[in-house]
């Protein structure tokens, strides 16, 4: 290809809301161009590089036997009523109505559409293990997309679900993709850190994110430079730090007066202590939670709705009292999972009042029976402890977790941190923020059991299929590329993702100047090498 033949749009200035390296130089260096918010783009250089990121997981998918699809986009609201996340999904999906008013939705992830394929296609367990994958359009609805294609609107996926008769052969084939992942990394030249991840609103159970480190990440890895452990902050776990805990008590528990005390803040400083010592109780609002609370306190008058689509019944909405150390906080996503809800949030202050009966502020698990207890494992250790005295302005001292109050369930629901101690060696973490370029889950029946897939086994029996999911972004790798590679002069291309692997500049383009740079071009072509 020669200059004048393509189009090289080159910037001299980068736009104000180029705010990251990749999204500058992507649009400074003709690779693409903004539509609207959100909304790129590609022009022929930045294509070129697109195809060559695609081409090397198009590549690594097959060489697992992954088969390639090519769904619609755009599939029926339907089969998401199936699935059961019509609802969940929230305003990130896109959704719309044809001219015959039938529900519609822009896909944002495609379980739904390949499940349905798969359910009407399967019949029996010879037909398994089946992997499909696809490299498609999707659009997510996002509040406030930033950062160039990093967080666009629409952007293109990688997208891959194996379905299987077994848990084993769940097991290997994720291994495989797991495998198959580093070598795509690889390959692009990113240096990317597994991490252990929630499942977030995709279910299932097992998951590992593929993530870059980046000052703008969306996410906070928690890390160990001694053992390699390597999580999520919604995930990580540490190891307890009971040398925080104080001695054990014979004393009653004791009401003090703490006029306008309210945060753990002020609390310390009025009893002259560490909030370590505090038990930390707040009230939570949990939609859809599958939890089974008919022998928990407060929930009598719950019903539990069975809906299709569902796997499991749940409550529509249900509250809990949450209680922590006083030093931590609460991990929302671990919450989450703990009462398997899909949205949880902070219940409002009338809900509060309601259920503590005393203004925000004063909330305790002591004599609180209007509603279950959920205790972070931290509380489990703790001894003489305050708590708020579900009285205005009163606290309680001396209260004995294991004596003083009862609890529903408990869990490893704290937001572990830099400096928390590794769960695996006990040496101290340290944290960096990241961007997740690829997820591979072990998604369960979630899916195939709420769509009604099923096939027949050697025995002639039913059976339901379990599912793994496994997505790589495209446009996001790219991003990500340019990210890791480049200079104060602009990107420094790897050799198999550069637009041209060779570009010829004669000083002047005539004579035998000419001749040569023709014949050097028209050599480099014949060996197959891209040259501009």
């Amino acid at each position: 290809m020669k200059a004048s033949e393509t189009l090289i749009a080159t910037l001299r200035e980068v736009p104000q809301d180029a705010v990251i390296a990749s999204h500058q130089l992507m649009l400074r260096s003709g690779l693409l161009r903004r539509l609207g918010n959100g909304l790129f783009a590609y022009l022929p250089l930045g294509l070129k590089a697109f195809r060559k990121v695609e081409a090397i997981i198009r590549e690594e998918m097959d060489a697992i036997g992954a088969l390639e699809f090519r769904p619609s986009v755009i599939v029926p609201g339907e089969l998401w009523r199936e699935s059961g996340r019509w609802e969940t999904m929230g305003e990130g999906m896109l959704r719309v109505k044809n001219r015959v008013n039938q529900e519609l939705v822009v896909s944002p992830t495609a379980e739904e559409a390949f499940t349905a394929l798969i359910r009407d296609e399967l019949s029996s367990y010879k037909q398994l293990p089946i992997t499909g994958y696809q490299i498609n359009t999707k659009y997510r609805d996002e509040i406030r997309p930033r950062y160039g294609v990093m967080r666009g609107r629409e952007f293109t996926m990688k997208d891959a679900y194996s379905y299987h008769a077994n848990q084993e052969s769940l097991n290997e084939v994720y291994e495989k993709f797991a495998s198959a992942y580093r070598k795509i990394f690889s390959r692009l030249s990113l240096t990317v850190i597994p991490v252990k991840a929630d499942t977030g609103a995709m279910g299932g159970t097992g998951s590992e994110e593929f993530m870059v480190e980046s000052p703008v990440g969306d996410d906070t890895l928690i890390l160990c430079a001694s053992c390699g452990y390597a999580a999520n902050t919604e995930k990580a776990s540490c190891a307890s730090d009971a040398d925080m805990s104080l001695v054990k008590t014979d004393k009653a528990v004791e009401e003090i007066d703490t006029p306008n005390v309210k945060t753990i803040e002020e609390l310390s400083a009025f009893l002259d202590t560490k909030p370590q010592t505090f038990i930390k109780t707040l009230i939570y609002k949990a939609l859809n939670s599958e939890l089974d609370l008919t022998k928990a306190p407060g929930s009598a008058s719950l019903k539990r709705v069975t809906e299709t689509g569902r796997a499991a019944p749940f409550y529509p909405e249900s509250f809990f009292a949450v209680c922590i150390r006083g030093d931590l906080d609460i991990n929302e996503a671990k919450l989450a999972a703990l009462v398997k809800a899909s949205e949880l949030e902070l219940a409002s202050d009338e809900d509060v009042e309601r259920f503590t009966q005393a203004p925000v502020g004063f909330a305790g698990p002591v004599g609180l029976d209007s509603l279950p207890i959920i205790v972070d494992n931290s509380v489990l250790a703790m001894h003489d402890a305050v708590t708020g005295g579900l009285k205005k302005d009163v606290h309680l001292l001396h209260v004995e977790p294991s004596r003083d109050f009862s609890f529903f369930l408990s869990g490893d629901i704290r937001t572990v941190v830099a400096g928390d101690i590794c769960i695996n060696c006990g040496k101290t973490y340290h944290s960096t923020k990241g961007n997740e370029l690829g997820h591979i889950f072990k998604l369960g029946d979630k899916y195939t059991k709420s769509m009604g897939v099923s096939f027949l086994d050697e025995n002639g029996k039913l059976q339901t299929p379990t599912m793994g999911c496994y997505g790589i972004g495209v446009d996001r790798s790219l991003a990500s590329i340019i990210e890791e590679h480049h200079d104060e002069n602009g990107i420094v291309w790897p050799m198999n993702i550069a637009p041209y692997q060779v570009v010829i500049v004669p000083i002047k383009y005539n004579g035998q100047m000419k001749e040569i740079a023709d014949n050097l071009y028209e050599g480099l072509r014949k060996e197959g090498i891209e040259v501009l």
